[in-house]
């Protein structure tokens, strides 16, 4: 599943569910994987740029400002483009590090 991370009028960060990337390809500079270890936090945070996160393995939660915690595993594919307002959290989860890719859009 592909999810987009963005921020609403109301300055907070939303989730869309079963978001379908536009049909013109997308470019970017370059990706960047990540490990985290299982119980790894990272407090409230924008994301640095617009890119796409890809999680290969493990699980990670993402809370968004209204409390809704979304856990995404192997696979699933984000949109993160919440590039203002509070931002989200991101923890990792389950009994194996989170694996994932970042690879920026312009």
């Amino acid at each position: 599943m592909i999810y987009r991370l963005y921020t609403g009028e109301d300055g907070q960060s939303h989730m869309e569910e079963n978001y379908k990337p536009p049909q013109d390809v997308e470019k970017g500079p370059g990706l960047t994987w990540r490990r985290h270890e299982s119980g790894d936090f990272i407090d409230w945070h924008i994301a640095p740029r617009k890119q796409y996160l890809i999680t290969l393995s493990g699980q990670v939660e993402i809370g968004l400002g209204d409390g809704t915690v979304y856990t995404l595993g192997a696979g699933d594919a984000m949109l993160a483009e919440d590039l203002t307002g509070k931002g989200h959290t991101t923890r990792a989860v389950g009994s194996e590090p989170r694996i994932s890719v970042a690879i920026p859009v312009d």
